[in-house]
């Protein structure tokens, strides 16, 4: 028999049950959880015999509270811990007054100049990098001022560049592609329409050699464009779209929707793999998508860290 004692308890049930969930989603996932997500693949068109360990940091919003300069370094350190030959970044190194008080630029590259990789950090910029710089908005090209403040920490910005490495006699390519959706209209209420900034013929024109490619692009959205020369893609923005169960995300920020917000996808013998990122976007709440420091081994296995 279902009594009124029945009913207050269920209700009283779902509603704390609702209030611990939305407490984790809010307090615990977005502060204090950082996974290491670990893949391991040899793309096509990659070199025999070339390993290459690298980690991928995408969508930081530095933000305080929620991505202070405490976590900041703590990223940075679980990071390095991990040994990466490379380290890249994508993109988002900031945030607007969302959800909080912006950090000056300075301040968050100077934790992020603490990084180390033997073959270099490097960055792209992405949309947030882009929107919340007026100045740039106005002018309608960069440089940003969150692009300035990396490349004062030693950190170099591609926009639309390639660059050729060398490891273990074996060369590879960096090719960083500029922001697809990096200009606002100059109508603010018009947010329908963006401006992007992003030259995938000529980043890879770039390419003048021999070796593997792997393209940085903020936003996953240029994949289904990217050739076969590139071996693997790399991309956040998306944030594996904060909320996410039973490996679907009901917001995601992509024109392909779930199609590429999370992961490794592998479509006609391409690879992307997409991060869900650090920081939060527009509500500080992650649930089911804790943040992440992407690790990859390229070309096979190598010693866990």
């Amino acid at each position: 028999m279902i009594t009124r004692r029945t009913v207050l308890f269920g209700s009283s049930a779902a509603v704390t049950g609702t209030m611990g969930l939305g407490g984790y989603g809010f307090g615990i996932e977005p502060l204090l959880r950082l996974n290491v997500t670990r893949y391991q693949m040899t793309p096509q068109g990659w070199t025999a015999g070339l390993r290459l360990r690298g980690c991928v940091l995408a969508d930081l919003h530095a933000v305080n509270p929620g991505m202070n300069l405490d976590r900041i370094a703590e990223i940075v350190a679980a990071t390095n811990l991990l040994k990466p030959d490379v380290t890249l970044l994508l993109g988002d190194y900031s945030r607007g007054r969302t959800h909080g008080w912006t950090i000056p630029p300075a301040e968050w590259a100077r934790e992020l100049g603490q990084l180390r990789a033997p073959f270099g950090v490097h960055a792209v910029l992405g949309n947030h990098d882009w929107w919340d710089d007026p100045s740039t908005q106005l002018l309608g090209h960069g440089p940003t001022q969150n692009g300035r403040a990396l490349e004062a920490v030693g950190i170099p910005v591609y926009h639309n560049q390639s660059a050729r490495l060398v490891k273990d006699g074996k060369a590879f390519w960096l090719a960083g592609l500029g922001d697809q959706l990096a200009l606002l209209p100059a109508h603010r209420l018009n947010r329908s329409t963006r401006i992007g900034l992003s030259d995938l013929s000529g980043t890879l024109a770039e390419v003048n050699g021999e070796g593997p490619v792997i393209l940085m692009a903020h936003e996953p959205d240029i994949f289904p464009h990217v050739p076969e020369r590139v071996s693997v893609t790399l991309s956040g923005h998306t944030h594996g779209g904060q909320v996410r169960v039973l490996g679907y995300s009901p917001i995601v920020p992509s024109r392909y929707g779930n199609r590429y917000a999370y992961g490794h996808i592998n479509e006609d013998g391409r690879d992307l793999i997409v991060s869900g990122g650090l920081g939060c976007s527009v509500l500080p709440v992650r649930f089911g998508m804790p943040p992440e420091i992407v690790l990859i081994d390229l070309g096979g296995p190598q010693a866990l860290v």
